[in-house]
């Protein structure tokens, strides 16, 4: 982060880019680029303005979920199959509430960086990669 509060640093550019980058053992890894937003699926790590976000496992699964499809909209019943790989309930929308809470707070890191999680009121969750407001 800059004196002014700002996150950008100049290494990351608009959009989502997924990329292909070889390691030493020749794997590709899936990396997003949004913004000050940097994910890499295979190391699971999470970094906005190059400070790593300690996520949990439930977090960057919720994450990966959304980042890997920008602007589709999850349902929380989706979410409960594709993340907790259990059939929705009362109580299980209370948990991906909570969950996707507490991933917008780490991903927040200031007022600089927007809001990548979308809530749709009663229906579930995006990744919005064209947050320039924020829900």
């Amino acid at each position: 982060m800059n004196e002014q509060g700002n996150c950008n640093s100049g290494l990351f550019q608009d959009g989502i880019h997924t990329e292909s980058r070889m390691q030493e053992s020749e794997s590709p890894l899936t990396e997003i680029r949004e913004g000050e937003l940097y994910f890499c699926l295979e190391q699971r790590m999470v970094e906005i303005c190059g400070q790593e976000i300690m996520l949990t496992a439930k977090e960057f699964e919720l994450l990966s979920l959304l980042i890997r499809n920008p602007g589709r909209v999850f349902t929380f019943e989706m979410i409960m199959d594709l993340v907790w790989n259990e059939e929705d309930s009362f109580y299980s929308r209370k948990v991906i509430i909570n969950h996707a809470s507490n991933l917008r707070k780490k991903l927040r890191i200031s007022d600089a960086v927007p809001d990548y999680i979308k809530s749709i009121r009663s229906v579930g969750y995006k990744f919005d990669s064209d947050c320039r407001g924020t829900t």
